[in-house]
């Protein structure tokens, strides 16, 4: 089994990244849970989902726990809070790095200088680090996260399909300029509903969108057996919520534009649009010749997302790279092998 990637190898194909929670780990938590079902197989928050009844009070528990664990650190996410800490600082770097390692290969083209990376990650590390790299002046480039427009900035599929480049003084030449096209496949926590689009705003604050109340207050335990490595489903504790705070916390959780980890996606006919539709994107770029597929930090858990990579492998010139690596208890950052 290689220990990474070849630059020389994949240059000039058509490169296709996959990034999953595993990049961001060390700044925001995975699904992994610790608790076990009876045939001692640990549980992540998407397979203990499809195992409890959906609607009881349990399963509402579980999805609080997945808030206050994985979606509203993501909320809260401020950069410079996060580079006082040793840990998050290491996984901001890999981003970066990731990034100009990226802008190097792009570089070395002679045309076609972009390539694709999808994300399941609600996070904005990717933009947060290339937003910093272009402050800096030195290298140029763009990311293209499908959204256009001025004060406010709407997404759309098709802009995916927009390619920037700059054209001498009398438009006798023109240079290509790298691009990263950036595509959210589970939703983002920049993303807003507004009336039938998607508004794309990476200055609002983030923290407006974080449910409040005392929807919390029977969590503890609950969060504690699912963390318990000791622990197998039976022993979580039965908890009783009063259909007024199930009802009220799931009105909130609703309104977030992101994907569930269970079968059922989006509640939003909008962003259930946008999800399908990046989805045949990367189903359609797979299906291109001399394509690179890298994929790193994804469980492939998502059945419509594993479904869809089984399928490309009909693709006979496609490259396929799955990227593991073993955690610790005091995990490292991770590292794109490249």
């Amino acid at each position: 089994m290689a220990e990474s990637i070849d630059i020389n190898d994949i240059h000039d194909k058509r490169i296709n990244f996959l990034i999953g929670s595993g990049a961001s780990f060390g700044l925001f938590p995975t699904l992994a849970l610790n608790i076990k079902d009876n045939d001692s197989v640990q549980q992540t928050i998407e397979t203990l989902a499809t195992t409890l009844e959906q609607g009881s009070d349990r399963y509402t528990l579980l999805f609080m726990h997945y808030y206050k664990t994985c979606i509203e650190p993501v909320l809260l996410f401020d950069l410079d809070t996060a580079r006082a800490d040793a840990v998050q600082l290491a996984v901001l770097n890999n981003y970066s790095k990731f990034i100009t390692t990226l802008l190097t290969i792009l570089r070395r083209r002679k045309n076609e200088k972009s390539c694709n990376v999808f994300t399941t990650n609600y996070d904005g590390c990717f933009v947060h680090l290339a937003d910093e790299i272009l402050r800096t002046g030195t290298i140029d480039f763009v990311v293209n996260d499908g959204a256009r427009g001025f004060s406010r900035r709407y997404l759309q599929a098709k802009n995916f399909n927009n390619y920037v480049y700059q054209s001498g003084v009398f438009e006798r030449h023109h240079t290509d300029i790298p691009q990263i096209n950036l595509v959210h496949l589970h939703g983002s926590a920049y993303w807003y509903r507004d009336e039938e689009s998607i508004l794309v705003d990476y200055v609002k604050e983030n923290d407006a969108r974080k449910i409040t109340g005392d929807y919390f207050d029977s969590l503890s335990d609950f969060s504690n057996v699912l963390l318990d490595g000791s622990k197998v489903i039976s022993d979580l504790p039965e908890v009783y919520l009063d259909d007024e705070e199930k009802d009220g916390f799931w009105d909130s959780y609703n309104q977030l534009p992101i994907v569930n980890p269970t079968k059922w996606k989006f509640h939003e006919t909008v962003f259930e649009e946008h999800y399908y539709q990046m989805l045949r994107l990367l189903s359609y770029e797979l299906e291109k010749p001399n394509s690179v597929f890298i994929s790193f930090g994804f469980s492939f858990a998502d059945e419509h997302i594993r479904n869809l990579v089984k399928r490309s492998l009909s693709n006979p010139s496609l490259q396929l790279f799955i990227c593991k690596r073993s955690f610790q208890h005091i995990l490292p950052a991770p590292q794109f092998p490249l």
